[in-house]
């Protein structure tokens, strides 16, 4: 019985998170942010942008023909090495802004957070402010307006979830031609998986699960605490000027000046619940830094507009280090970035975007490698000649179809056979394997060690490939 009652302890009901909206500055830039990047997400695949071996779509993800088209950038599978760079970039992004400003990204950029943010405005706009939701959430089943409210809510969370789905799949070709083909039922079967699949997931993560994506799924809210310093400016309640010495009280009568509650010993926190009643992760932010807070700064902006409300200094609730709240008199908050750590993490950003802009400026229009082929390593013909074979491998990174010529260098005339492919043309992110023979007198065999292949592009690039000839000797 007793272990039974311990496993129990394990686990708590959930309560659904019910938030009230709120107006400042947080709020606004979180807005901001969220129909900037639904901007960026939905309308992405329409921006027209000429090509001349391509589909004219800004960004594409070509995967049968093996190219990422982005803007005017064409990526291929050789340049993988790039996406480990970026994912490094990313990674210490993160690392940067958490050292500096705690879970901001979490707050206001995050995917989940956006899209658990539109899930929400979908729920005031077809139920109504917090009132009015706690109350539909009360009524049973059996109502009319419940029934109708809720399911306009569900209806309009799963044809957002559909949109996001279907957005996502057309970047992976000609959006036109793949939404026409998608409702038509010619789409390709991975089209209508991938739609299905991300349906359902982006409806149960930004409908039904939202905070506990962030708490029990997301592994960044699990070790971000690591990488907080006491000079991190996250959200934080200012508890000495909010508590006082008697604790925080209701501004009822004789408390409802400031000069009335420090008389009494109480703070300035008036106990309203709003920094609770409007948090998207349910926590209160009184109880101190907790891992699941996602430093929206929502309750600030809640708190503030009480503090203007009684005519009080803002900044009750604020953003703030731990060193600063120590103090005191704590000091304006200000970023503390003059520390190893972020100076280390602000190096390795300056230096990994540096060279990954670089690498991308300075790529070759095309990629090349000349391997002999050793078996047999030579062949003496019948006119004592010896001949060694090569093989030349060509491909047209240039974003355009091109032609390339091939020569030697360090040979005497006609000792290279290429057959027909002296000239090659190739297309934009193909490749072709060119055979090459060089066959020498036997004279001429024993005094050529070193020479070169020279490949040139009709653009003028020119590569030069060392090689090798062998004899018996």
């Amino acid at each position: 019985m007793e272990s039974t009652q311990a496993g129990k302890e394990l686990y708590f009901k959930r309560n659904p998170i019910v938030p009230r909206s709120v107006r400042g500055p947080f709020r606004r830039f979180k807005s901001g942010v969220l129909w900037l990047g639904f901007a960026v997400y939905f309308l992405l695949p329409w921006l027209p942008w000429q090509r001349a071996d391509a589909p004219s779509q800004a960004v594409m993800f070509d995967i049968p023909g093996r190219r990422y088209l982005i803007f005017d950038l064409t990526v291929h599978p050789q340049d993988v090495f790039w996406l480990a760079v970026l994912l490094f970039i990313a990674a210490v992004l993160l690392f940067f802004a958490t050292a500096l400003v705690g879970r901001a990204f979490c707050g206001y950029f995050c995917f989940q957070t956006l899209w658990t943010d539109a899930f929400m405005m979908l729920e005031r706009l077809f139920q109504g402010e917090r009132p009015a939701r706690l109350r539909l959430l009360r009524e049973p089943w059996t109502r009319r307006e419940k029934l109708l409210k809720v399911g306009a809510t569900r209806l309009a969370w799963g044809l957002l979830a559909f949109w996001t789905a279907l957005t996502f799949v057309l970047y992976f070709g000609h959006a036109p031609t793949l939404l026409r083909d998608f409702f038509a039922g010619d789409a390709p079967a991975a089209a209508y998986v991938a739609t299905l699949t991300l349906s359902v997931t982006t409806y149960l993560a930004a409908g039904v699960l939202r905070e506990h994506v962030c708490a029990f799924i997301c592994p960044y809210g699990r070790f971000q605490g690591a990488m907080y310093d006491p000079e991190t400016l996250t959200v934080h309640y200012d508890r000495k000027r909010g508590e006082g010495v008697a604790g925080r009280a209701a501004a009822r009568t004789g408390l409802r000046l400031r000069d009335e509650r420090q008389a009494a010993g109480h703070g300035d926190c008036i106990d309203c619940g709003l920094c609770v009643q409007v948090c998207p992760v349910g926590i209160d932010i009184r109880d101190g830094l907790q891992y699941t807070c996602i430093s929206c700064g929502l309750c600030v902006d809640a708190c503030n507009s009480i503090m203007r409300k009684m005519g009080w200094p803002t900044g009750l609730v604020r953003y703030d280090s731990e060193t600063n709240l120590a103090r005191p008199k704590p000091a304006p908050p200000r970023l503390h970035w003059k520390s190893l750590k972020v100076m280390g993490y602000g190096l390795a950003l300056v230096l990994m975007t540096g060279y990954l802009i670089y690498d991308m400026s300075h790529r070759s229009g095309f990629e090349h490698s000349v391997q002999q082929i050793r078996q047999p390593l030579y062949v003496t013909l019948s006119d004592g000649s010896i001949r060694n074979r090569y093989q030349i491998r060509l491909t047209n990174l240039s974003g355009r179809e091109q032609q390339f010529t091939i020569g030697a260098r360090g040979l005497p005339p006609g000792a290279l056979d290429l057959g027909n492919f002296e000239q090659v043309t190739i297309r934009n992110g193909k490749s072709v394997i060119v055979q090459a023979s060089v066959m020498l007198p036997p004279e001429l065999a024993a005094q050529t060690r070193d020479f070169a292949f020279v490949i040139r592009s009709a653009q003028g690039e020119e590569v030069v490939d060392p090689a090798r000839f062998f004899t018996a000797h």
